[in-house]
């Protein structure tokens, strides 16, 4: 059984005084809420990772807490980064990698995203690794070449035993804050052809525990039929993550 998982990346948004209001709403909101059956992350930016570490422990809040990304290095002259090693100090439990943010942006290729990945399990964090395709991509038929290419890059060297912890976000770029969604079949469509993959890297047994999530524009609205599909195990969710009652709203549609 897949515990599924809603993540919030709340990008480059809040301060440390906004992180503490939200994560408090967001609490409230879930105050009632199985973490049993339905895993919660707040992925906040890095001037507020120690601030929420300090709220989710003090109030005992059954959040877990994930960065938006981290360098593949230990340390070294790297301005502006963090490493693996920062981020366990912080007790995060999970790391968005290979987002098409840090992708098309900041020109992360996907042996950059591979290295980071196996750089995570070696210091027990779990990595979100994101595909996905563009507009043109999709309008072109190329969505399952491209995500295909992703994943199998992406988890090079790494083993079955670190795989099966391994979450994976299906984001297609074309809907990520433009409003757009895929259809409740389309995020099926992506999704099981991203878990035959992982059944051709591994096994049907390791690909049917791992985890893979849907992304792009994920509302309220929207989240109960896309989260209904039998292979889609929770959601990334971009904008509707800065609102408590959103984003808790969110969290309830899985049944």
């Amino acid at each position: 059984m897949r515990t599924p998982l809603i993540a919030g990346n709340w990008k480059m948004n809040k301060t440390h005084f906004e992180a503490i209001k939200l994560i408090q709403q967001l609490g409230y909101e879930l105050a009632e809420h199985d973490f049993g059956k339905v895993e919660v992350a707040v992925c906040p930016p890095f001037t507020s990772m120690r601030t929420a570490q300090t709220l989710i422990e003090d109030d005992r809040l059954s959040f877990a807490l994930g960065a938006q990304n981290m360098h593949y290095e230990k340390d070294g002259a790297f301005t502006g980064e963090v490493s693996a090693e920062m981020l366990k100090a912080l007790r995060v439990r999970y790391v968005i990698l290979g987002h098409s943010e840090r992708r098309e942006v900041f020109g992360e290729s996907d042996e950059d995203v591979n290295r980071k990945v196996r750089v995570a399990f070696g210091n027990e964090l779990t990595p979100i690794m994101c595909c996905g395709e563009t507009d043109s991509e999709k309008e072109s038929g190329e969505t399952a070449i491209k995500v295909e290419r992703q994943v199998r890059e992406g988890l090079k060297s790494v083993t079955p035993d670190q795989a099966r912890s391994i979450v994976i976000a299906y984001e297609p770029i074309w809907a990520i804050g433009t409003g757009k969604t895929a259809t409740p079949d389309d995020a099926q469509s992506t999704i099981g052809h991203i878990r035959s993959v992982l059944g051709t890297l591994f096994d049907g047994d390791v690909a049917s525990s791992i985890r893979i999530l849907y992304g792009g524009s994920v509302k309220s609205g929207n989240a109960g039929q896309i989260l209904a599909q039998t292979d889609v195990d929770g959601a990334l969710v971009g904008g509707a993550s800065l609102d408590a009652g959103e984003f808790a709203a969110i969290v309830k549609a899985i049944k």
